[in-house]
């Protein structure tokens, strides 16, 4: 692109309510290439003022309501001011605000020296006892003049740097402005009264979510000659990594917020081995200092100095290891919801880093201020964000369908969502839906409602959630009017389910017509729970009868599982021979006869199931979206006629039928010798003896038995739901991406819109985790990697381990068995 004209607006300056007042407009053409540096050179020589003297900011209005004023700062923010300018250029004027004279070639002005020497003599009386320090919080004798006009600007301004002194002593590093945090570290003098002894001042100075705007934070001056009352040592690169809040603190280091310094400090401080105290704190500056008396070292507002009290000053208390301040640390370690990390993970983790003992109920809290940051607050703010993230994604993905009930009150009641690329996909799927329900594990639990079904390559396919309060007949109802209101009727319609009672009264009432089978699996457990003395029996015959395709097998193997088991005939006849056999299924169930997927579904969500209700829909639409990127790729680059693994098992079934024998009776109807039986094969009717052809869609041995002796095509045989084609369809639609919440634009009724939790009852005790089995499920038994022992895992097990296995020979002294050996290979 070539030079572009911008129009300035100069001589006026921004006011509270961040419009930018008086001056008048100019005109520069600036270069394609121009620099930050540069254009500040340039402006400067328009408006004839030294830079170096005067403080010179660079802002544009945005246009939008959370952030109309966005600084320009370095060349980054230039070239996106630029961006907007050639969008349109009369919209986007750069508005330039020139300060008073403050600072003159790295010399602080006599001014600022003044009332430098003014704050410290008057600020901070009694520097000899801390137990003497008043609370300067609320006291009226501190004048407003104290805090330095040089180093603090009214107007507030996002990412905007500040022009400090740089002393002659000292390394200058050049500002970097960095995005600012939402969070800002509350006033400190809130809630003390006069006259509060020191060790009371505000050693809490933060609560995480409250609403202040951020203020940039800028060190000032290191006092280089401190020696501080620890070893230095140098920046380890552990849980943020170089840089960060780790980062050294260091001249003219902009922070994004109060909090970010007040965490630094924080760091520091266990790091360096002190303590410290904040004796005075408001959004615009904070002054700390040691808590040892002979230590000089102290912050106020922006400038810093470092602490002098003696190396051998070792308080065993840390301070400033508060649990924010450890949720901090650790936060990075806990951003895959699935990660076990415990208490005494947090522990261990901040003695190895900083050599801090903390609590057990420290890192647990620290913990949860770390999720509560990662996981868009606590769950109640969870709840509020909620009614936003919903727009947010129907905007970002239009065709969608969201449902969200609400009681009287504003109190959640019911969540539906069906992605429109699942939509669309079903259209290309088996009609055959698989439906469950599993509980959610946080603070206001509630159960999540599935609907998923099988793709052409026997891959889970999710269909829609929904979230409500518990299983019952209101409930499963609402979910699945809203599954039929979405996804409509297909008359082969089948829906597999458990054979829990509101699931049977809610399919009953909203797909009268469809076909409502049972999860062989499930029906299973009921048997072994009813006739206990019989379970080898259950399983030997019971698993065979329900999966059998030809009713004369059926009948065989029916009367021997009632031999075997007395009673168990009458108990299968009452649930319906048609519910839980593939034989006597009125409609095609294929090959789903257990809702495994549905389980499967839920055993990945098994940790997501922990979080806030936003932050659990937020990761169901990552993992759709991934899944649905990862398989379209997938079929995109399948070659073969048919899925991939539909290929083989046609493949399989085609070395089967080879040992076949084929007698032709005409063009259409053939007899097949497979081993002892015999089946009749129509091509006309693209029917075979065993069922199994009919019943799947897809030709069975016999059937390809035929076509290896014939001209006939076995993908022609195939049902289209099997096809390369309807794969790649069933995936072309796209799960969009939601930015990040500090990006929203969300209607003012929505915004002023405030959900509130529903009413659940709080039971004593710790939160029930794990589910409990079902009627005559088995739990697996974990097996220990270590000892190869069942009944613990590693992280528990307390046996010792032999590190070099030996025997009397190698050790005559021993009283140890000789070792046996076990395997051929050891005689």
């Amino acid at each position: 692109m070539g030079d572009l004209a911008i129009w300035l607006r100069v001589g006026g300056k921004i006011n509270e309510s961040l419009n930018y007042v008086g001056g008048d407009y100019e005109m520069l053409l600036l270069k394609k290439n121009v620099t930050y540096g540069g254009l500040r050179k340039m402006i400067a020589k328009l408006l004839n003022v030294d830079e170096s003297v005067r403080k010179m900011e660079l802002n544009f209005e945005t246009g939008v309501p959370f952030k109309p004023l966005y600084g320009v700062t370095d060349d980054r923010t230039l070239e996106l001011y630029m961006h907007h300018v050639r969008q349109e250029s009369t919209k986007y004027l750069l508005l330039v605000t020139v300060g008073e004279e403050s600072v003159t070639h790295g010399k602080v002005s006599d001014k600022a020296k003044t009332e430098d020497q003014n704050l410290s003599d008057s600020y901070i009386p009694g520097l000899d006892s801390i137990n003497e320090v008043p609370n300067m919080a609320n006291s009226s004798n501190v004048a407003e003049d104290h805090v330095l006009p040089e180093l603090f600007s009214n107007s507030y301004v996002n990412e905007m740097p500040m022009e400090m002194p740089c002393p002659a002593d000292s390394q200058f590093v050049s500002p970097t402005p960095i995005p600012s945090f939402v969070d800002v570290l509350p006033n400190a003098s809130e809630g003390n009264e006069q006259g509060t002894a020191a060790e009371d001042v505000c050693t809490t100075p933060v609560e995480p979510y409250q609403n202040v705007p951020p203020i940039p934070i800028s060190v000032v001056e290191v006092d280089v000659e401190g020696s501080g009352c620890g070893d230095q040592t140098c920046v380890e690169e552990g849980i943020y990594g170089e840089g960060g809040i780790l980062g050294e603190i260091e001249e003219h280091r902009i922070f994004r917020s109060k909090r970010e310094l007040m965490t630094c400090l924080s760091i520091t401080s266990m790091r360096e081995k002190f303590q410290y105290k904040v004796f005075k704190s408001k959004p615009t500056f904070v002054v700390v200092r040691c808590v040892h008396t002979s230590c000089s070292w102290r912050v106020r507002a922006k400038k810093l100095k470092k602490h002098t009290c003696p190396t051998d000053f070792k308080p065993v208390r840390r301070r400033q290891a508060k649990s924010w301040v450890v949720g901090e640390c650790v936060k990075r370690k806990l951003i895959n919801p699935g990660r076990v990390y415990r208490p005494r993970d947090v522990m261990d983790d901040m003695k190895r880093k900083f050599g801090v003992d903390i609590s057990y109920s420290v890192a647990w809290r620290g913990r949860e201020c770390a999720y509560d940051n990662l996981r868009l607050g606590t769950p109640e703010q969870s709840y509020k964000l909620l009614p936003g993230y919903l727009h947010m994604f129907m905007a970002t993905n239009p065709g969608s369908v969201v449902n969200l009930e609400v009681t009287d009150g504003n109190k959640f009641q019911y969540l539906f969502i069906a992605f429109a690329a699942s939509i669309h996909g079903f259209s290309y799927c088996r009609p055959v839906i698989s439906i469950d329900a599993t509980h959610l594990k946080g603070k206001y639990r509630g159960v999540l409602f599935t609907a998923v079904c099988h793709d052409a390559n026997q891959q889970i396919f999710p269909l829609a959630f929904g979230v409500g309060d518990s299983e019952n007949d209101a409930s499963w109802s609402w979910f699945l009017g809203r599954v039929k209101s979405v996804f409509g009727v297909n008359p082969a319609l089948v829906i597999v389910s458990d054979r829990h009672r509101s699931i049977n009264n809610a399919v009953q009432e909203v797909f009268p017509q469809a076909f409502h089978g049972i999860c062989m699996y499930h029906l299973l457990n009921n048997l072994k729970t009813k006739f206990r003395n019989k379970t080898k029996e259950l399983e030997q015959h019971y698993i065979r009868t329900a999966k059998t395709y030809n009713l004369q097998d059926f009948h065989v193997l029916f009367y021997t599982l009632c031999s075997a088991v007395p009673g168990v005939k009458e108990y299968l006849e009452a649930v319906g021979l048609d519910r839980w056999t593939r034989s006597h299924a009125p409609s095609r169930r294929y090959n789903i006869m257990t809702t495994n997927i549905s389980e499967s579904l839920n055993a990945v969500l098994v940790k997501v199931r922990e979080l806030p209700i936003t932050a659990f829909v937020n990761e169901i639409r990552l993992l759709c979206q991934k899944w649905f990127h990862e398989r379209r790729t997938k079929a995109a680059g399948c070659t073969t006629m048919m899925s991939k693994d539909i290929e083989t098992k046609l493949e399989e079934r085609k070395d089967r039928a080879q040992a076949m024998g084929v007698i032709c009776a005409d063009q259409y109807t053939f007899d097949v010798v497979d081993g002892e039986r015999n089946y009749c094969v129509d091509m006309a009717l693209w029917t075979c003896t065993c069922r199994k052809f009919q019943l799947d869609q897809l030709p069975c041995d016999h059937v390809l038995a035929v076509v290896r002796k014939t001209p006939y095509q076995a993908y022609d045989l195939c049902s289209l739901y099997y096809t390369r084609e309807f794969w790649h369809e069933t995936y072309r639609g796209v799960i969009s991406p939601i930015p990040h919440i500090s990006s929203w634009t969300i209607p003012q009724q929505i915004s002023e819109f405030e959900l509130q939790p529903p009413d659940v009852r709080t039971v004593a005790g710790r939160r029930r985790k794990r589910r409990l089995p079902s009627i005559g499920e088995e739990l697996p038994t974990p097996k220990c990697s270590r000892c190869k022992e069942r009944g613990h895992n590693r992280a528990t097990c307390q046996n010792p381990i032999a590190l070099h296995p030996f025997d009397e020979a190698e050790c005559p002294g021993s009283n140890l068995p000789t070792r046996q050996p076990t395997h051929p290979s050891d005689q």
